[in-house]
């Protein structure tokens, strides 16, 4: 056996992740084993298994043509800092627990330094208009590169100064801006803060105005494009709650409500013009409070599309009747000597 691929060094900061790769070439193809040495004088190799470390620890494995493994620890700590060693070998007598493999275990290392994590003090302001989103990092372990702001994968600003403290300016309200905002320092290991700006529901219909025909099923949509997500949605219909997201299972009458985080849906079965004709409230709730939205809902007959044909027709009656009646009642022209 022998490696195409091994893992490589790296530094992260605790509250992270780290993925380390390992590829390895041999015939038969070789079992590939991780195992890991801390930094403690007194501590030897011990085999990492899948769900290791109170489930942090996840081992995949594909055994194809060659070897490959890769293992992910989630949630790092100091003690996850040491040498992790990926062995690979394809001895028939590898595991034998009493016969020594003719061929030893080959191995590659990489270690992992895992840093405390420093501090980083967010404030969100509003002042004249404006949201200002500010970061200042404390005691950072490595020299400052630059700064970026992230709005989930866009990025909003970027720059090469050397500041512990940096600011992003937003014009508007926080209605408008909310969500999940991230100062990055450009250390190494990358540091990022998070800000987040959180309302109330700004909720929103599909459709203001929705159509149906008789006897159809009605579809009517809500949404909430806001910061922090819905915790649960409801539906009423002039004051009188029709539903809510237990009844999702067993509905309530001819409606039933499909919610999942920020989008909400209502289904009205076999539509009534006189009972289901309307409007429509979608309400949405989370930490912060409530927001709702309206639908109205209009119901047409199944004959709605004929009634034009029929209007038609009776004009075109009503014209030939007219006429018909008027030569009748006309004089007959005079006759000529």
């Amino acid at each position: 056996a022998g490696f195409i691929k091994s893992p490589l060094s790296q530094k992260r900061l605790t509250q992270d992740s780290v993925e380390l790769y390992c590829e390895a070439i041999g015939n038969p193809i070789p079992e590939i084993q991780w195992w890991f040495e801390g930094n403690e004088p007194n501590e030897t190799y011990a085999q990492l298994w899948d769900g290791a470390r109170q489930d942090r620890v996840k081992i995949n494995a594909t055994y194809n043509l060659h070897s490959t493994s890769t293992i992910y620890i989630a949630n790092l700590t100091g003690d996850d800092s040491g040498t992790y060693e990926c062995r690979a070998s394809n001895d028939p007598d590898r595991n034998h627990l009493s016969k020594s493999p003719k061929v030893k275990w080959i191995r590659s290392q990489a270690n992992v330094f895992v840093i405390e994590r420093p501090d980083i003090q967010t404030q969100l302001t509003s002042t004249a208009g404006k949201l200002v989103l500010s970061c200042n990092l404390t005691d950072p372990h490595s020299a400052i590169e630059g700064h970026e702001w992230k709005h989930g994968d866009k990025i909003l600003q970027t720059d090469v100064e050397s500041s512990t403290s940096t600011t992003y300016e937003i014009e508007g309200k926080e209605e408008e801006h909310s969500g999940t905002y991230q100062c990055i320092y450009k250390t190494s290991p990358e540091i990022k803060g998070e800000i987040n700006i959180s309302v109330v529901p700004q909720v929103v219909a599909y459709k203001k105005s929705e159509h149906g025909n008789e006897g159809d099923t009605g579809v009517l949509t809500c949404k909430n494009p806001s910061f922090p997500p819905v915790s649960s949605w409801t539906w009423s219909r002039n004051g009188v709650e029709v539903g809510a997201v237990s009844s999702i299972v067993n509905g309530s009458g001819r409606y039933i409500i499909k919610s999942s985080g920020n989008k909400t849906e209502l289904r009205i079965l076999k539509l009534n013009i006189e009972e289901d004709t309307g409007d429509y409230h979608c309400i949405a709730t989370n930490f912060f409070g409530k927001g709702e939205a309206t639908v109205n809902l209009r119901v047409r007959s199944r004959l709605a599309a004929l009634w034009p044909f029929l209007g038609i027709v009776a004009e075109v009656l009503v014209l030939v009747t007219i006429i018909f009646i008027y030569e009748k009642r006309r004089k007959p022209d005079e006759v000529l000597d």
